[in-house]
């Protein structure tokens, strides 16, 4: 081989490995995932080993999902229950405030929060729940007696709440790709099921309208913040937890197969993790 024709060759090979050098030599994505359990995936088994039992994590949650499908390295700290206040107070003795987790070198974060902030979403189907037992699924009985509470409090309390985590999550992390979901439809526009979900026929669009205003709030904060929102509502409908076994991605209070009732299944949990990739561009 001439020396110039060596020197063409040496060239090309510099330029082809120059051009692939970017895909094998990537960072590794620091992801980081917050929020409370149906980021966890709480009663979804196998149970995440690294997490404290306290936070019924599971390892198909959809933080593990998005971090199995990017090949990021995931830093976990979901925890069932949490509120917003625990992105900066901690939980459990031994569960840290979740910011502490996020430094200015995190790329990526995730989190559902603001469900259990002052009681509503569960705790407002839960009471409907009951109150729905006591009319035999007839009726409104807990539009009757709560009225406009529960979103009055989603709108006076938690949507400042989610205003003040996302700008905690932001001091720490400056740089992150940042995104908050809303919560998958829990029941149906109308109807219901009071076989699987006890609560009063007049009351599903009641506990509709409530999860539509906390999913406005949680928009809205995130607008306000610069952060991400993964919508659910249209890739949710007709995924509740009054649909068949394998269609629907929330498991009901009765007949289901979560034993944390009224919680995403891990065919929602895979759902959500699409959504969310889709959302940050990922994958």
């Amino acid at each position: 081989m001439s020396r110039r024709l060596a020197a063409t060759f040496a060239a090309a090979t510099a330029t082809a490995a120059l051009a692939t050098a970017p895909a094998a030599n990537a960072a590794t994505l620091d992801y980081v995932a917050l929020g409370d359990s149906y980021s966890a995936a709480s009663g979804v088994l196998p149970a995440d080993p690294a997490a404290s039992p306290l936070c019924l994590r599971s390892s198909r949650n959809y933080p593990h999902l998005i971090a199995a499908e990017t090949g990021a390295h995931l830093t976990d700290v979901t925890c069932g229950a949490a509120e917003t206040r625990h992105f900066t107070t901690a939980q459990y003795p031994g569960v840290p405030p979740q910011v502490d987790a996020l430094d200015a070198g995190t790329d990526v974060v995730t989190m559902t929060i603001g469900g259990n902030d002052s009681g509503v979403f569960i705790s407002a189907i839960l009471a409907c729940g009951s109150a729905g037992v006591l009319t035999l699924g007839q009726g409104s009985p807990c539009r009757d007696i709560y009225g406009s509470s529960f979103e009055d409090t989603v709108r006076t309390k938690t949507y400042p709440a989610l205003v003040g985590a996302l700008r905690a999550v932001r001091d720490r992390a400056p740089d992150a790709d940042v995104a908050i979901l809303g919560y998958p439809w829990i029941l149906p526009a109308t109807g219901g099921c009071f076989d699987k979900m006890p609560v009063a026929a007049g009351d599903v669009p009641y506990l509709r309208s409530l999860q539509t205003t906390l999913n406005d709030a949680v928009e809205r904060a995130a607008e306000a913040t610069g952060v991400t929102y993964v919508d659910l509502s249209e890739a949710s409908e007709g995924h509740d937890a009054c649909q068949a076994p394998d269609v629907r991605w929330i498991e009901p209070v009765l007949q289901g197969g979560n034993p944390v009732v009224v919680h995403p299944n891990a065919r929602g949990e895979a759902a959500m993790a699409a959504a969310a990739m889709d959302a940050l561009n990922l994958g």
